[in-house]
């Protein structure tokens, strides 16, 4: 499963093909065949271990059930083909895909609404997962198979040499930047470490992604709630102010983090950790495997983030089970969505040692610890479940994501730029596009 650390995915930004979706673009309908095989997409590379896995998946649950499924792994154009069948009212059974698509796939009209009461297990769903699947509406669209958070990661070799202890507070986080940046924490005699290493691009508002980690963490907001399914703008709060100052002076003060990393999505960014450039990464779980090989396990660490200012607040992620609407074969969407949260489903979905299906697990009766022993499985599942939060459920998150990831790379890369004068310009994005969503407090 192509491991959530997305961020847009293009979005299904083109309304104008499935204007006529809402009425259901495949046939709402549609005569019932239970025996009927199941088409399920997941965006995942094909022929990778994603595939791989949920091949795997769909074999256990055919030997449990007897339903059919057929599978198919798309990476590239996911979204325009989705609605290039969404337009030919032929959609798929069964999408598996990010959880932050819910609002566009939910606005177009894709979906149909998941009865609970006719999912196996549904009561064993972890409680932030189960809203993560869930409309503005309060209606649930999607099912949560996979979760994550951001954890801290630090090259412990470093921070032994130095004789630093592991950051509990925002200021410690600052000082062990400052730290393995100006004291040659790995021993060359040359200045040419980091502190953190950050994805701080534009593309794909990666630059919003890695700072919502931070401005949660502080209080602030991007958007915040102001009743009845309405938001406003939050990024002109305090909170969300000295967040921003915070996070700008650990790159444009103390230089901490990596150089050219306003230009850097996570590819660069990960190469920036695991070259000994950088010696911390905020990040979720599945570059484990990778970092191991390439670093090795015993050159670094896995914590908690360190509280800030309110909280240790970070990004949760992960990847959903969608019910699209349309299909002849209902109950073989419900009992696909129910074996896939199952103790059964969450363990298959664990299985192997890279490639995982399921990342942490969803289903609260499921322990990580017995199916991974490593015991930074455990910090990363106990990071989501104290910490983790999700994006909002709107109908776009994308442009949101977006203008906000400009902002951030803006003042990231000229330390001359006004802050609050940049702020106030991005909470006037923020509201305009709230007002176009039809989602703006009055």
């Amino acid at each position: 499963m192509q491991r959530s650390r997305w961020i847009g995915a293009g979005a299904l930004a083109s309304a104008l093909i499935l204007t006529s979706c809402t009425s259901g673009p495949a046939g709402v309908d549609a005569k019932q065949d239970s025996k009927a095989p199941l088409e399920l997409w997941t965006r995942t590379t094909p022929g990778g271990p994603g595939e791989k896995g949920a091949l795997e998946l769909a074999a256990a649950f055919e030997k449990a059930t007897g339903f059919k499924v057929e599978v198919t792994a798309i990476f590239d154009d996911f979204e325009t083909k989705l609605q290039q069948r969404a337009a030919q009212k032929k959609l798929p059974d069964i999408v598996m895909n990010d959880v932050t698509q819910i609002g566009t796939m939910h606005s177009q009209g894709l979906l149909r609404e998941i009865d609970l009461g006719k999912i196996k297990d549904n009561k064993q769903i972890i409680g932030q997962g189960l809203e993560s699947g869930k409309s503005l509406d309060g209606k649930q669209y999607g099912l949560p198979f996979s979760a994550q958070a951001s954890a801290l990661l630090i090259r412990k070799d470093w921070r032994e040499k130095l004789k630093l202890d592991v950051p509990r507070t925002w200021d410690d986080f600052a000082a062990m930047a400052t730290a393995f940046t100006t004291q040659d924490p790995d021993g060359d005699g040359k200045n040419n470490t980091a502190g953190l290493a950050a994805p701080l691009s534009t593309k794909r508002g990666y630059a919003s992604w890695y700072f919502s980690n931070f401005l949660w963490a502080a209080g602030g907001d991007f958007i915040t709630e102001a009743g009845k399914g309405k938001y406003k703008p939050a990024m002109t709060t305090t909170a969300s102010v000295q967040a921003m100052q915070w996070f700008r002076d650990l790159g444009c003060k103390a230089k901490a983090i990596q150089p050219g990393a306003v230009t850097m999505d996570t590819p660069p960014t990960n190469e920036t950790f695991e070259a000994g450039k950088a010696g911390m990464y905020v990040v979720g779980p599945y570059l484990l495997p990778r970092f191991d090989k390439s670093l090795g396990a015993d050159k670094y660490e896995v914590v908690p983030m360190p509280k800030g200012p309110k909280d240790a607040t970070v990004l949760a992620e992960g990847s959903s089970i969608y019910l699209m609407a349309g299909s002849d074969n209902r109950a073989g969407q419900d009992a696909f969505a129910g074996f896939a949260v199952s103790v059964e489903g969450q363990k298959k979905g664990m299985e192997g040692t890279t490639g995982y299906t399921v990342q942490i697990p969803v289903n609260t009766t499921v322990d990580i610890s017995q199916i991974r022993p490593d015991p930074r499985w455990k910090t990363y599942a106990q990071a989501y479940q104290d910490s983790g939060r999700y994006a909002p459920a709107i109908p776009n998150w994308t442009p949101v994501r977006q203008v906000t990831a400009d902002a951030v790379n803006a003042l990231m890369a000229d330390c001359g730029l006004d802050i609050n004068a940049k702020l106030r310009e991005l909470d006037k994005q923020l509201a305009d596009i709230l007002k176009e969503q039809g989602i703006a407090a009055s």
